[in-house]
């Protein structure tokens, strides 16, 4: 198949773009660098030079496609507006990537377990609507479903959970760099809330699959490995890694040490992939989210 993928110089992307090209199919990735378009040759994809921003950079790299895979997101979390624009541009970025794609054709669009509906405790699955909230200002699965599925391209939804290796986890390193500037590692209330995980190469395989069996209409995937790992076991590892304390936070508190982050902090988002595994045959291998945080180099 010919596919092409956005991110694809990014920490999943990376990953993505060699396990396409050993399954034998062909590349072409979005570069806005020239370091990501020698990264992309070397791994023997073709280079098409954008952004996500550059609407007309999306629409001629997808054109002729028989598969795109939106992975491009700015994550730059510093503070919630830079979030909420994050999330709009990728809106306008799936809108571009749709209109240029044949109806037959397939749109894979990046989610996250934690952008699904459920309240406490509730293990999200894929059955479960998006979630509508201003808290949460992306939108990807709605956009998709209007630009793409009702013009009918096909769509796959991969939602991610904390992607991880011993460099980078997801939100984690959030947490972590605010453990290194606050001299602690903190939790919110009894830290007993859980964050859904996956091992990175464990992803980008599932990604693979959701390529070559995604058939008509909307499909929704949950790349997960864990179905939830306390922010406490979570704080813990990363106490242990920076050598500070470990403190529990009052919830009354949370806004003034996690600061826009709070939320999540707090929120208990587990999610179940028996679905996915049983429709994909994918069964993941890599190692858990507290053993990579164990094994990462803090200093």
């Amino acid at each position: 198949m010919r596919i092409f993928v956005t991110g694809a110089t990014g920490f999943i992307g990376t990953e993505l773009v060699k396990e396409l090209i050993e399954a034998g199919h062909q590349v072409r990735g979005l570069s806005r660098s020239e370091a990501g378009a020698e990264q992309l040759k070397a791994a023997g994809a073709e280079v098409h030079r954008g952004n996500i921003e550059d609407l007309d950079s999306l629409r001629s790299g997808a054109a002729g496609m028989d598969a795109v895979v939106n992975l491009a997101f700015n994550h730059d979390f510093s503070d919630f507006s830079k979030f909420a624009q994050s999330g709009a541009d990728e809106r306008t970025a799936i809108e571009a990537l749709s209109s240029v794609l044949e109806p037959g054709r397939l749109l894979v669009v990046t989610s996250g377990t934690g952008l699904a509906s459920g309240g406490p405790g509730h293990v999200r699955t894929e059955s479960d609507p998006p979630a509508s909230s201003p808290s949460i200002p992306r939108q990807p699965e709605q956009t998709a479903r209007t630009a793409a599925a009702e013009r009918g391209v096909h769509v796959a939804i991969v939602r991610l959970p904390q992607v991880h290796d011993t460099r980078k986890q997801g939100l984690v390193p959030l947490l972590t760099q605010m453990a290194r500037e606050k001299g602690v590692s903190a939790y919110v209330g009894d830290g007993a809330n859980r964050w859904a995980a996956a091992p990175l190469k464990d992803v980008a395989r599932l990604y693979r699959l959701a390529v070559e069996k995604t058939g008509p209409g909307v499909t929704v995937y949950h790349a997960v490995q864990e179905e939830g790992v306390a922010l406490r076991e979570i704080a813990e590892a990363l106490g242990k890694g920076l050598n500070v304390p470990v403190i529990a936070i009052d919830p009354d508190k949370a806004a003034g040490h996690f600061g826009w982050l709070a939320h999540f902090a707090a929120v208990d988002m587990p999610a179940s992939s028996e679905w996915t595994r049983k429709t994909l045959g994918w069964e993941p291998t890599g190692p858990g989210l507290v053993e990579d945080l164990t094994n990462m180099k803090y200093f």
